[in-house]
């Protein structure tokens, strides 16, 4: 990677005859925010809607940041240490609305408290490449990953930290899911529900 806001994408398909061919060799262009000092996201490729082959390897309009039922995304997320602040005099409506337009869904996916706890119907596979991040879930239980460690989340709340000193990348593939009212205990007959 020669310039550190692409990342080169190769991508595959097959021709009229059936054979695999590259259909595509570009650079996927860096989202970043004032908002977010340090935060660099790359959406490398989307489907809103299962594969099918063969393919002929054309990208997919997808219509939000996080996939819905049997969609996904394959992502590259840079997250730069905690109290990165933004700079002053930023636009906030103006920096809101460009997050909003560059990555649909996501703000409204976040709690309105400011915690940056969220909750996606998405089973993600993510895997640290660089730097160390801290997965927080509910109650406070923490989770420290380093380069090599994977997570597989399951539509939990959560939020991503960094408190190293150095930025933390991650590559995460999401995948739609369902989401089912929780299962309960019923303490008076033992029965589940």
């Amino acid at each position: 990677m020669t310039d550190p806001r692409t990342v080169r994408r190769v991508v595959t398909g097959h021709d009229s005859a059936g054979r695999s061919r590259v259909v595509d060799d570009r650079n996927v262009e860096a989202i970043t925010s004032a908002l977010m000092p340090g935060f660099v996201a790359y959406q490398l490729w989307g489907r809103d809607e299962p594969p099918a082959f063969p393919d002929d390897g054309s990208p997919s309009d997808v219509e939000t940041w996080f996939p819905p039922r049997e969609g996904s995304r394959f992502l590259i997320i840079t997250h730069g240490p905690e109290g990165l602040a933004p700079p002053p005099g930023v636009d906030t409506a103006a920096a809101t609305a460009e997050l909003e337009r560059q990555m649909p869904g996501v703000l409204a996916s976040m709690e309105p408290d400011g915690s940056g706890m969220h909750v996606t119907d998405t089973m993600d596979y993510l895997l640290v490449v660089r730097g160390e991040a801290t997965l927080e879930l509910d109650d406070g239980e923490r989770a420290v990953l380093r380069p090599g460690d994977v997570v597989v989340q399951n539509g939990t709340r959560h939020v991503w930290r960094n408190y190293g000193t150095e930025p933390c990348t991650v590559v995460a593939v999401a995948v739609g899911a369902d989401r089912r009212p929780p299962r309960t205990e019923n303490a008076d007959v033992g029965v589940r529900s």
